[in-house]
């Protein structure tokens, strides 16, 4: 097995592509992330592209945007993962962390660890969830409509407390105003955000974004704790799912965190359905402290 970095995204979609179309559902995080980069080059100035092949058969690849964590695909072969591990290592970009289904992350992970001298940390489970129906569900009081340039500090507002709340590491303020400046703006129509308001009062906020060939990815999903018991998210996720359902695209996609039951089983009622175990490792120098 061979593998090869490319400074191309046009040419990893290619080579890598029979592998991560091969299952989108699956793989639509790296997808969409790769066409990120083929279309809108600006927001990832500095990135890693690598695919592992064996007769010219796709077998693994990564991607990776730095600051943020190497995004894995599912491996054809796990004895793709070894030569994958030492193509990142030589490229020298910092890597503190890695995202990837399940069995793969792990396997990778028992490749890199010992190369690159670190101790994986497991941050979060993630489910990795498809829809392509909505489910009837009853809808809460209010309504939704799409977010405006008028609603960015409070969505901003909101993506802060959503960060603290649901996430180990919140991204740059910067890098976050600059994504909710391109979502909020009319002129883009594969990502934005919508809220649920009642009595012209927001009270939930989803988002989308990461479009693939066939879908598109839902989130960050946020309601007000004083707000939450009541269905607005759910009625928001719904609401927007159904609207992109019916704008052309065939999936929608979302990450949830397995430790919460409670939203797992509430998009399970509206209709989507698990189709991978996913997890989120940071790493550590292996020299530091050995329990937790």
């Amino acid at each position: 097995m061979e593998a090869f970095a490319f400074s191309d995204p046009v040419e990893f979609l290619e080579r890598a592509g029979s592998l991560l179309e091969g299952d989108a559902a699956r793989h639509n995080l790296i997808l969409a992330l790769a066409g990120v980069l083929r279309d809108r080059p600006e927001v990832y100035p500095e990135f890693g592209l690598w695919v592992v092949e064996d007769g010219g058969r796709p077998e693994a690849a990564a991607l990776m945007t730095p600051p943020f964590n190497l995004v894995l695909a599912d491996a054809a072969d796990d004895a793709a993962l070894p030569p994958l591990t030492v193509a990142v290592r030589e490229s020298g970009l910092p890597v503190p962390g890695v995202v990837g289904n399940l069995p793969t992350v792990d396997r990778f992970n028992e490749a890199w660890a010992p190369l690159a001298g670190v101790v994986p940390r497991l941050h979060m489970a993630e489910g990795v969830f498809a829809l392509e129906r909505v489910a009837a569900t009853p809808a809460a009081d209010g309504a939704a409509r799409p977010a405006v340039p008028a609603d960015r500090a409070l969505v901003l507002d909101w993506l802060d407390a959503f960060w603290v709340e649901a996430l180990p590491e919140s991204p740059q303020r910067e890098r976050v105003e600059r994504m909710v400046d391109h979502r909020l703006d009319p002129e883009v129509i594969d990502a934005g955000f919508w809220v649920w308001e009642v009595g012209g009062t927001a009270a939930s906020l989803v988002g989308y974004g990461g479009p693939t060939p066939d879908g598109i990815r839902i989130g960050p999903v946020y309601t007000p704790p004083e707000r939450r018991g009541r269905g607005y998210g759910t009625s928001l996720v719904a609401a927007v799912s159904s609207w992109l359902l019916a704008h052309g695209r065939r999936r929608c996609y979302l990450y949830t965190d397995l430790a919460n039951p409670t939203s797992n089983a509430i998009y399970r009622r509206i209709g989507y359905r698990q189709v991978a175990e996913a997890a989120e490792y940071g790493y550590e120098p292996a020299g530091r402290g050995a329990a937790g």
